[in-house]
């Protein structure tokens, strides 16, 4: 494409009779045009191309009175949103550099559906597309394959060994914090424990929140209905701490470089750097074929989990998970397809991940649970619960030979709603890259949580 620079070049040449001033300003169309399309963006999208969306936006929802739920518009909606809340989050003061962003992407288009600002039409076609389509899976599948095969053999080995080491450390000292706070403030340590500090370390919503009110009604009597209420605000609210902690960590790290790898969890060696090496220029080399055989692996292994979720009962993100660091650890594809998969990841962190926060926001964030769990008690214990969490995967990865810091995100994600809870702390950290330890974290230490919590309650304290 030709730009400002190279606008003299394309003066007409002077001609016998003819006067052209080279040095004149060029005019406004094409390369004025050009210039504000390719220096002014709001996320990735060019000014322009921004403002066309929303006007194409509010054209269907305000002329014809609906908005399709199929994929072309969603894009472009989802798009215009997930960008335009983003941006608001980058340039807020202060907070803007510390995970303002993915929040705001979260929690504004929440905050928009519960007040009914955001027109019914974008709310009815968000949520049909994203219940309908499962774009998370497909968000989710991309980042972890892409993520694992970036990785060199030994972080994949010993990162995936040694993470546990601070996760359960972090729950232990989190667990006894949270309870020894909220007795301090007067609650019972039974319902400091079973109400507020466990559904913040259960994994979220689907893996998390359900599984506990189910439980809590089985073994104690309740209405599952009434469980749920009281348990999926605080689940609302620790994914939220987790997500500011992620941006403060992001934050140090940007301060103090030495204690992170900038999403890599163990320092490479000289081996590493020669891979990695190798892959880079392979990735130079690569054509848009090799781009679409990265999606395809990433699918392909989500179906592997699929399968083993049905066989197994395993979450179909972990069976992919493991799936493809099997491929990963047997060289089961070339190093091409590896660099494919890597385009793959940056495509779908730069791209996907805003418009994702949004439908999420939009589809399965319901504000009037946040707002209702947002007491100062409630909002005490679960703060000081996550730092202690956090703070310990901190100082514990540190002593085993880690980054700290990059430990330390994975730490806020077991705090975090599942996996839309992932991708908005490691959004605000700005370390998609940690997404497959963050899913182990997430998903395998909540449900380890909430079954062994459960059978306690039912055995022995009930």
């Amino acid at each position: 494409m030709t730009d400002l620079s190279s606008a003299k070049k394309l003066q007409p040449e002077s001609q016998p009779g003819n006067t052209v001033n080279l040095d004149s300003k060029p005019k406004f169309w094409p390369y004025g045009w050009w210039k504000l399309m390719d220096d002014y963006k709001v996320g990735v999208i060019p000014l322009p191309f921004f403002i066309i969306a929303g006007i194409l936006i509010l054209t269907e929802v305000f002329v014809t009175g609906k908005l399709p739920s199929e994929i072309v518009v969603m894009v472009v909606t989802c798009g215009f949103f997930g960008f335009l809340c983003g941006e608001i989050g980058k340039r807020l003061p202060i907070v803007g550099k510390m995970g303002a962003a993915a929040i705001c992407a979260t929690f504004i288009p929440s905050a928009l559906v519960y007040y009914g600002i955001l027109p019914t039409p974008i709310v009815e076609a968000t949520t049909k597309f994203y219940k309908d389509t499962h774009i998370l899976y497909l968000y989710i599948c991309c980042i972890i394959v892409g993520s694992i095969m970036n990785m060199d053999r030994r972080t994949l080995i010993q990162g995936f060994l040694r993470i546990f080491v601070p996760m359960v450390c972090g729950e232990i000292v989190g667990m006894l914090v949270g309870v020894g706070v909220g007795f301090l403030l007067g609650l019972s340590p039974f319902e400091t424990f079973f109400f507020l500090v466990l559904p913040i370390m259960a994994g979220g919503v689907g893996e998390g929140a359900i599984p506990l009110s189910i439980g809590y009604a089985a073994i104690l009597g309740m209405e599952q209905g009434d469980a749920l209420g009281r348990v999926l605000p605080i689940v609302m609210l620790g994914g939220l701490t987790g997500i500011i902690c992620g941006g403060i960590l992001n934050r140090l790290g940007k301060m103090y470089p030495h204690l992170t790898g900038n999403g890599k969890l163990l320092p490479p060696s000289e081996k590493d750097d020669l891979l990695a090496h190798k892959i880079t220029k392979t990735e130079s080399a690569m054509d848009v074929t090799t781009f679409a055989s990265g999606v395809l692996l990433a699918a392909m292994l989500y179906m592997v989990g699929m399968i083993g979720h049905k066989v197994t009962g395993i979450p179909a993100p972990v069976g992919m998970l493991f799936a493809a660091v099997f491929v990963k650890l047997v060289s089961g594809v070339s190093p091409k397809v590896l660099s494919g998969s890597q385009v793959v990841y940056k495509f779908f962190q730069t791209s996907v991940t805003y418009p994702i926060l949004f439908a999420v926001g939009v589809a399965i964030t319901p504000w009037e649970k946040i707002v209702e769990a947002f007491t100062i008690t409630n909002l005490i214990v679960i703060v000081c619960t996550v730092v202690s969490l956090v703070t310990t995967g901190f100082f514990v990865s540190k002593k085993l030979g880690m980054y700290p810091i990059d430990a330390a995100v994975i730490s806020c994600c077991q705090s975090g709603q599942g996996g839309t809870g992932d991708v908005a702390i490691l959004t605000a950290a700005e370390r998609m890259e940690l997404m497959p330890f963050a899913q182990i974290a997430t998903r395998i230490g909540g449900a380890i949580n909430v079954s062994v919590s459960l059978l306690i309650l039912g055995n022995f304290l009930v």
